[in-house]
């Protein structure tokens, strides 16, 4: 029987030089970014506010205003109001816990996953959909993008859908100090053009108010501010829920909030809730944006394509600037648009493969490589014309959103603080998890299984409108329970990592005690390590991730 190291005081020595092993390089290509790891107290030198205001400049899409406009077209105002604030209000409440987890421990939503109910193999299967959610909005922003230089120069889609992407590359290959900048710069100029025209129509003109509340929509269930539909609300409702994991996008910026204290304490709470669960609020009001403008520009200006943002912003910008202004502006909206936010949907798309890519190959072949995989699937999908049928590819994608984002978010909530059978404090390294862990793989599997069944009028049409409610509800019940069946048996393989150290230090936040990996020669901060099987000495959670044969990974030593 082996005796197991046991590490007390961190290694003070100088840093060496970073090996030419695989795993060195892997470790020196993810500091940047902190790709697949834990987020250091070193790296994170931004305020509060700072993180916060980046994370949101992420969510500057235009999808939402063809989301709002194509539920309001077709089922009324006073129906897609209703379904936008149903989706908000879901959509807040899950995105809460995996906001403050990822502030207060520093890790992206696949850590956290990990660790939350799905183990250390299973959440590859959600960052698969988490890294498809990636590419097929950077499709539609694309297409939105190419929409837009097709009015103002000409060009045909195809190029534009290339363009689109090819213009994101230099941005996105750089991490979260590039970012920050991009988006602190453009967030006021993008708001000024996404809000004027809204206040400068309903003061000039009041009477399109009462146009927008009374419009019923084509299919004629909507009775604009009279009864609402239940089944229409529901519909609308599923297709708003596709951006639940959007929270995902925020938590890869979130993860770089500083440390929590008694000093900060309010600006942080105010930044988590803001650039966390908060961002449904702005995303909920550029729904009910689109909804407005599609129905003025569809009754004032008689356009056709009345759920493409570039038509609505057009046609709102003519009835308050000379012609020869409009289309510049409006083309100047949706390229910064597409530019904030497609920098996020393939920055944090490569997170999402390279993670995946990285466990179950033992390889890591470079962000780069995937973001570049992330480009071509949505370069794919923009020259299928994916953007005629945006709310059926939504509606179908939120089954399985949802039920990954309420799976983890009931695991953090009923689990950890109060059931009090999945560990509070995240575990995401090798070794500490078991591979695949029964509560959130079967509550997952289950709930976007029946809910897709339904959406697809596999149990009759009259439920088909219930499917976002059945992966919510599914999950919901079944994660707790499969907790309670298994008695949390299967959240850790190990309760120690070998190291005496506290992983978090007098404040609860994560220890900045550093260590050097003896594999990588870098040094990382103490969540980010754990001893090595073969020698006294630690390793590094990537080392860990890439070591093929096992060989430096820590046996099951599970609770008795």
């Amino acid at each position: 029987m082996s005796v197991e190291p046991q590490l007390t005081v961190p290694d003070s020595s100088p840093r060496p030089a970073p090996t030419e092993t695989p795993a060195g390089k892997a470790a020196d290509e993810t500091l940047e970014d902190y790709t697949l790891r834990f987020a250091p107290r070193s790296y994170r030198r931004w305020t509060p506010m700072v993180v916060a205001t980046t994370a949101l400049g992420g969510i500057a899409y235009m999808a939402d205003f063809s989301i709002g406009a194509g539920i309001g077209l077709t089922h009324g105002t006073g129906n897609a109001l209703a379904a936008i604030l149903v989706a908000a209000v879901v959509i807040f409440i899950t995105g809460f816990p995996l906001a403050y987890y990822a502030a207060r421990y520093n890790i992206d939503l696949d850590l956290i996953t990990r660790g939350s109910g799905f183990g250390y193999y299973g959440s590859v299967l959600t960052s698969v959909i988490f890294a498809s959610f990636t590419f097929i909005f950077f499709a539609l922003e694309g297409s939105i993008m190419a929409q837009g230089l097709k009015l103002g120069f000409g060009l045909p889609l195809w190029l534009g859908y290339v363009l689109s992407t090819c213009m994101v590359i230099p941005l996105v290959i750089y991490g979260m100090k590039a970012l920050s900048k991009l988006q602190v710069w453009t967030t006021p100029v993008w708001l000024l053009l996404m809000v004027g025209p809204l206040l400068y129509l309903i003061a000039t003109d009041p009477g399109t108010v009462h146009t927008f509340l009374s419009y019923r929509g084509t299919h004629g269930n909507g009775t604009g501010t009279g009864g609402i539909d239940a089944a229409s609300v529901l519909l609308g409702a599923g297709v708003c829920l596709s951006l639940i994991a959007q929270i995902g996008e925020q938590v890869d910026y979130l993860r770089f909030m500083p440390p929590k204290t008694e000093q900060n304490r309010r600006s942080w709470w105010t930044a988590v809730v803001m650039a966390g669960p908060g961002w449904v609020v702005l995303g909920a009001l550029k729904q009910a944006i689109g909804v407005f403008l599609a129905v003025y520009v569809l009754s004032e200006v008689g356009a056709a394509s009345a759920t493409e943002p570039i038509q609505q912003f057009s046609g709102a910008f003519a009835a308050m600037m000379p012609s020869w202004l409009v289309i510049p502006l409006a083309v100047v909206l949706v390229v910064i648009s597409q530019i904030k936010i497609n920098v996020t949907n393939a920055y944090s798309g490569s997170l999402a493969w390279t993670n995946s890519f990285t466990r179950v190959t033992k390889r890591y072949p470079g962000r780069l490589v995937f973001v570049l995989a992330n480009l071509t699937f949505a370069l794919v999908l923009m020259e299928a014309d994916m953007f005629s049928f945006l709310n059926s590819v939504l509606g179908f994608y939120s089954n399985c959103a949802i039920a990954w984002i309420v799976t983890v978010a009931t695991d953090i909530i009923v689990n950890k603080y109060l059931l009090k059978l999945s560990p509070k404090a995240p575990e995401f390294r090798r070794g500490m998890l078991y591979a695949v862990n029964p509560v959130g793989v079967v509550s997952f599997t289950a709930a976007s299984g029946l809910s897709i069944a339904l959406y697809f009028h596999a149990l009759g049409d009259t439920l088909q409108p219930y499917s976002p409610v059945a992966a919510a509800v599914i999950a919901f019940v079944l994660t707790p329970l499969t907790a309670v069946l298994t008695k949390g048996r299967f959240y850790l393989r190990r309760t120690t990592d070998g190291i005496d150290a506290p992983l978090l230090d007098p404040d609860g936040n994560p220890s900045p005690a550093r260590y050097a990996c003896h594999v990588c020669r870098q040094e990382f901060e103490r969540p980010d390590v754990a001893a090595c099987h073969q020698h006294a000495a630690v390793i590094c959670s990537l080392c860990l991730s890439t070591d093929r044969p096992g060989a430096h990974v820590l046996p099951a030593a599970p609770a008795s």
